[in-house]
């Protein structure tokens, strides 16, 4: 049966979190006088104030009672009610006055996905860039596991939260306890956040905008205080060095974790990290050679521009420094193939991942042979231990679910007005938590003149894709509700 209650309780605390994060924020905000306090203040009043009353009317009946449906309805409502927190202080300021606009950053942020409605990124207060930067930063590694990691009376009902805030193919458990893993796993994200920080800065980059664009890179998301991006600066160290840690973003934090405990060979002993990294190298190198010459007259500055945009479209954090709208077919069609493809299972990234993919591919092969040797014995292996069938069925299940709910998005933001390549891109931009795609929605334009039913239709896009569709079509199935 579902706990109400517990439910109530644990989404108290998690407004009241959010609305306690606000006061860096308001603290940005007195230093610059932007004029944003008060709307930051009513804000953090009205978040932690319903968050309060919340943690009061709910309780956690038994702690060993919390259900994995518990955790699943914790998760989906609590990301649901994170994007209206998360909106109140676009609506109070002004900077996004519109309450669908408001909520689709918010998601947007929150899901890690970066696709923006702004218009005029530059002319919205410093406070609110901040915050902006921040719910993705949050969203990232997830509100829900940072609850647990600072929450241990959930105690075994964490585990729950777990599965359903990272339902990836194969769950790593660096710690005994499922709390300890969510620190464990929330420190090696903090100490990278503060390493690309400490970088940007030594290369010559504001410490604002530094800290902005390291909250939106760990968490792959992309937001830059810049309407141009990265293009802004057109400086190819810091281009280097956002390359570097969007590709660690991409890279499942357990193996960083490792790699930090002293397991050295950790990368190249993951089967799955040798095929991301060999991926990301063999598209570089083809959208470079693609635009070398029809886009850009030098070959090193073709390979600049080429590995930038591929780690960051395969990473799914969206940063650009070219309209990649107007590079060769070739070109394009590599990148949009990276936006399906996403980064690794563990990692922040969107997209299938990558695991799932070698998975996929591995199946249908053995499916292959079994045609030719019917009466073999085989099994599906990853780095030589075999995968049991029921996460085969699940990752078959989670394909299959991802194309439909793709394919008829599609065809209503198609039949809202959009052409064929703003549809195809804008979906995909937004269920793989990419942000930038191509035609009207591409890296010099925006989500402003996507019409309302479309953007609401993109926020759930957006929400299936952060949590990985399992979690937020169980909640809208009735069998899920009754005891």
């Amino acid at each position: 049966m579902i706990h109400f209650r517990s439910i109530i309780r644990f989404i108290g605390i998690l407004l009241f979190f959010l609305g306690f994060s606000m006061g860096a924020p308001v603290l940005v905000s007195i230093a610059y006088r932007d004029g944003t306090t008060l709307a930051l203040l009513y804000s953090m009043s009205i978040s932690m104030g319903i968050g309060l009353i919340f943690f009061r009317l709910g309780r956690i009946v038994d702690e060993s009672a919390i259900s994995h449906r518990d955790g699943v309805a914790i998760v989906a409502i609590g990301w649901v009610i994170a994007g209206l927190v998360g909106a109140l202080p676009f609506l109070f300021s002004g900077s996004i006055p519109d309450f669908t606009d408001a909520y689709f950053e918010s998601v947007s942020g929150f899901t890690t996905t970066g696709a923006s409605i702004l218009t005029n990124i530059e002319a919205v207060p410093n406070a609110i860039l901040l915050w902006r930067s921040l719910i993705q930063w949050f969203g990232g590694m997830g509100i829900i596991v940072f609850s647990i990691a600072i929450l241990p009376f959930l105690g075994v009902g964490g585990m729950q939260l777990y599965k359903a805030e990272i339902p990836s193919p194969v769950m790593d458990k660096l710690k005994p306890r499922i709390s300890d893993t969510a620190k464990a796993l929330w420190k090696v994200y903090l100490l990278i956040t503060i390493l690309q920080i400490l970088l940007l800065t030594v290369g010559g980059m504001p410490v604002f905008e530094a800290a902005c664009h390291a909250f939106a890179t760990m968490p792959t998301g992309g937001f830059s205080p810049m309407n141009a991006s990265i293009a802004y600066y057109n400086d190819p160290y810091f281009e280097g060095v956002i390359i570097i840690f969007m590709l660690l973003a991409g890279i499942n934090f357990s193996l960083h974790y490792k790699l930090l405990k002293g397991e050295y060979r950790a990368f190249h002993r993951d089967p799955e990290c040798r095929v991301f990294l060999i991926i990301v190298v063999v598209f570089t190198v083809a959208v470079t050679l693609d635009i070398y010459g029809a886009v850009y007259d030098s070959l090193a500055g073709a390979f600049r521009y080429a590995a930038f945009q591929v780690s960051s479209i395969i990473t799914t954090t969206g940063f650009a420094t070219a309209n990649f709208d107007t590079w060769p077919p070739l070109s394009k069609t590599i990148l949009v193939l990276s936006m399906f493809l996403g980064a690794m299972a563990g990692s922040t990234g969107g997209g299938l991942k990558i695991m799932r993919i070698i998975l996929l591919v591995k199946h249908s092969y053995k499916q292959v042979f079994h045609i030719i040797h019917p009466h073999a014995i085989t099994a599906v292996k990853l780095g030589g231990k075999p995968v049991p069938q029921e996460i085969l069925s699940s990752i078959w299940g989670f394909f299959v679910l991802y194309l439909g709910i793709y394919v008829v998005s599609v065809l209503v933001m198609a039949s809202l007005g959009l052409d064929m390549i703003s549809a195809l891109s804008s979906v995909a931009a937004c269920i793989f938590n990419i942000g930038p795609g191509l035609g009207t929605v591409g890296p010099v334009q925006n989500y402003s003149s996507v019409p309302l039913l479309g953007k609401w239709l993109l926020t759930f896009c957006m929400l299936v894709g952060r949590l990985e569709i399992y979690t937020v079509i169980v909640l809208l199935m009735p069998e899920f509700w009754r005891k």
